[in-house]
């Protein structure tokens, strides 16, 4: 199936609402999860999360690393006001996490971090390079890297039947979007060649369910 591009933004408050209403409590786990495998021992202290959403992987991430501050960026003012109640509603991490709105490339961040995160940001994304250029540009040397994102599927009868496994009974502009955000995803040897042109060829991807792909490594 040909790449059909989406939107780079989800900035409609009733797309907004129902993305954040979603249970993606399974991606999510797997995203910590993916983090821990391939990072042992890894103690995060200043991290970003390119792409935060509603904020869910920020906060999940801050309660398991209790010494990390987790800046959370996102170009879409309806999903960081949903992030940012969430941040209010959980006084012990309020100090702890900053959510910007910010687009790539050229989100006003100083580099330095040692830890960049991203989760479904990359399919969104025009141009690709976009987003390695702009890991590349805030993590410090040695930083940890973790980036998951969907995989397009061979054609589109793969994308609707994994419509109906994963999003049947949810809001239909949910399922909307996420069968338009499978065509728009990318294929493992698409992220690789994206890996290469950004001097990113260390970094390890591969598929991690039979909807997501991983992309992890320790900049040079």
């Amino acid at each position: 199936m040909r790449r059909i591009p989406e939107p780079e933004l989800m900035d409609d408050p009733e797309q907004a609402a129902a993305y954040a209403a979603a249970d993606f409590s399974d991606a999510n786990r797997l995203f910590l999860a993916l983090f821990a495998e391939k990072f042992p021992g890894h103690e995060p202290r200043q991290v970003v999360d390119l792409g935060c959403g509603p904020g869910d992987i920020p906060l999940a991430f801050a309660r398991r690393h209790r010494a990390c501050r987790v800046v959370g960026i996102d170009g879409s003012a309806a999903m960081l006001a949903i992030a940012r109640r969430q941040r209010e509603s959980c006084p012990e991490l309020r100090e702890r996490l900053d959510f910007r709105l910010a687009r790539l490339p050229g989100a006003a961040l100083p580099a330095g971090f040692d830890t960049v995160l991203s989760n479904s940001l990359l399919h969104h994304l025009a141009d690709p390079l976009d987003l390695w250029r702009e890991v590349r540009r805030l993590g410090s040397p040695g930083a940890a890297v973790l980036v998951m994102d969907l995989i397009r599927p061979r054609s589109e009868g793969e994308a609707r039947d994994l419509v109906h496994r994963y999003a049947v009974g949810a809001p239909p502009v949910l399922q909307r979007d996420f069968f338009h955000s499978l065509r728009a995803a990318y294929t493992v040897a698409e992220v690789r060649s994206q890996l290469v042109d950004a001097e990113l060829a260390g970094f390890e991807v591969a598929p991690v369910s039979d909807r997501h792909l991983a992309v992890w490594g320790r900049l040079p």
